[in-house]
């Protein structure tokens, strides 16, 4: 539902054929329940201070922002009724509608946004996401129900900044933004409202009735927090889920037979998302950018692909996606060469001093451990084929899981692993900076790795800073070159989404931006509908 940025465990969009779930001239009928699986817990619900996909997929129908992307990813008017950009896109003015409320009945009002703003900037807060805010020059409440941010020069991603969520200012003024109950308690003013969390198992929501756009028609949302894809692919199976994410075998392979004809739609389209072995930059092999472009030689990713993937999905070389305007037109995911791997490890001073097969440069062998989510079989899968390819150059590999919300919390968020395969959504303005510049490269920043080279911020800042798209396309070509030159990431391939949802379902509608930006619609006809929801 918001912008921001992310850390993935599980692809989640939807292209494809409508679901068959209504009769032409039937109305929408109120009832029901959809149950989605997911991998990871959300681990908190305030969107400012979490970058893990379940937290703000769950966040995405608690809250609600002044903007957000339609079907056909252009900005529309949310909670605010009209916007406009003038003085050359450097001022935004916007005018909320009258009468949104929050959950406890308070109205939400242009003093909200103020605060929800103060808090983001505020160096307290800590916010991944404070740099989109910093570039305001002037923030102005004119009204009850209107506000202004003045930006000092073009901004590229000012108007994605209002489609993040609006905080409660009567709620959270004086409290603690990161030590607060209403992180795992939160009210809102969007679609559905927090129910019950039920750690470890399940997070259900309710439809609001106070919704200023009208009561969902979906009465109960149940996010069921299963740990491994077979697992979960058996309680779909079962009818026990509405909503999962299949893996390429279940795609393929398991998904044929007449129960899942008739009871499921399945989708496929190239996922906004992009898996990468990340290198913690600290680590003394790393920071060598000569072992960072051997073990990217020695990784065969169209190996990848057809063994892990089974061919859904194609290989990377860089964080944009396939086709949009800012991707490379000429580079290309590195081939496998394993003689120039292994000539580029003896320039950084690798031998195998002992005879036992692994490398060693000054007494310490080359060993180090990939950390990955657990229960993502498709992670884990790809780690295996890394290990096998850096076993065949005299690198000794270990793989470990972790539990979705300590990895991010204990381990990727404090620096603690020595190489990490995880995914990062591919927003729909090419901006990453919050991802690649040093300014991120913090405990708590979304520079994970803490890759810092200055002609790539220059180039980040000056293309956020950039209206005329064809010039900024070519500042994020000679970014990505920098990337192919350097290799901070091995960026190892971007899939296909796999989605299967529950034929009952009706207002479907695929389009550009997928599947759920109208999940709000959806609904289920009274014939078909399985569950009585008690509010």
């Amino acid at each position: 539902m918001f912008c921001m940025l992310f850390l993935t465990f599980a692809v989640r969009g939807y292209c494809g054929l409508a679901a068959a779930g209504e009769t032409p001239g039937e109305p929408p009928a109120f009832g029901d329940r959809i149950i989605f699986g997911s991998i990871g817990e959300a681990s908190n619900l305030i969107p400012y201070i979490t970058a893990d996909s379940a937290s703000h997929e769950v966040a995405g129908l608690l809250f609600v922002a002044p903007l957000r992307y339609n079907g056909d990813l252009r900005a529309e008017p949310w909670a605010a009724e009209h916007f406009s950009m003038e003085e050359d896109g450097r001022l935004l003015r916007f005018t909320l509608r009258k009468g949104i409320l929050w959950e406890d009945g308070q109205e939400l009002t242009a003093e909200d946004v103020a605060f929800t703003y103060r808090i983001v900037i505020d160096p307290a807060t800590a916010s991944p996401y404070a740099e989109d805010f910093l570039r305001v020059k002037e923030f102005r409440v004119t009204g009850r129900y209107s506000f202004e941010a003045r930006y000092e020069h073009f901004f590229s991603r000012a108007v994605a900044s209002w489609m993040n969520p609006i905080l409660p200012r009567h709620i959270l003024e004086g409290q603690n933004i990161r030590n607060t109950p209403f992180a795992r308690r939160p009210i809102g003013a969007g679609p559905y409202r927090l129910k019950r969390w039920e750690p470890g198992s399940r997070i259900i929501l309710s439809a609001s009735p106070t919704y200023f756009m009208g009561r969902p028609h979906i009465a109960e949302v149940v996010y069921r927090i299963i740990p491994d894809t077979a697992s979960m692919f058996m309680e779909a199976r079962a009818g026990r889920l509405d909503v999962m994410d299949l893996n390429p075998m279940q795609y393929l392979r398991e998904t044929d037979g007449p129960l899942w004809r008739e009871n499921f739609v399945k989708y496929r389209y190239l996922a906004s998302v992009y898996i990468f072995l990340g290198y913690n930059m600290a680590h003394p092999f790393f920071r060598d950018v000569r072992v960072r472009k051997a073990i990217s030689l020695a990784v065969n990713r169209e190996d990848i692909v057809k063994g892990v993937l089974l061919g859904q999905g194609v290989p990377a070389f860089g964080p944009f996606k396939p086709g949009s305007w800012a991707y490379h037109p000429t580079l290309a995911a590195a081939r496998q060469d394993i003689p120039a791997a292994r000539a580029l490890l003896a320039q950084a001073g690798f031998r195998d001093e002992d005879g036992d097969g692994i490398l060693e440069r000054e007494g310490r062998p080359f060993s180090f451990t990939i950390l990955t989510n657990q229960g993502n079989e498709q992670r884990i899968l790809t780690a295996e084929v890394i290990q096998y390819a850096l076993a065949g150059i005299g690198i000794d590999v270990r793989i470990r899981t972790v539990e979705w919300a300590a990895f991010i919390r204990e381990f990727v968020h404090k620096g603690r692993y020595d190489a990490i395969i995880l995914g990062w959504t591919i927003p729909q303005d090419p901006d990453i900076y919050s991802i690649w510049h040093s300014s991120g490269a913090r405990d708590g920043g979304l520079n994970i790795t803490r890759y810092i080279n200055r002609e790539v911020d220059a180039l980040l800042e000056k293309a956020r800073d950039t209206p005329n798209q064809d010039e900024r396309a070519a500042l994020y070509r000679r970014f990505q070159e920098i990337l192919a030159e350097e290799q901070p990431y091995c960026f190892l391939f971007v899939p296909y989404a796999l989605p299967v949802i529950q034929r009952r379902f009706a207002g479907v509608k695929p389009a550009l931006a997928g599947i759920m930006y109208n999940f709000e619609s959806w609904w289920v006809p009274r014939a078909k509908q399985r569950y009585t929801v008690v509010p």
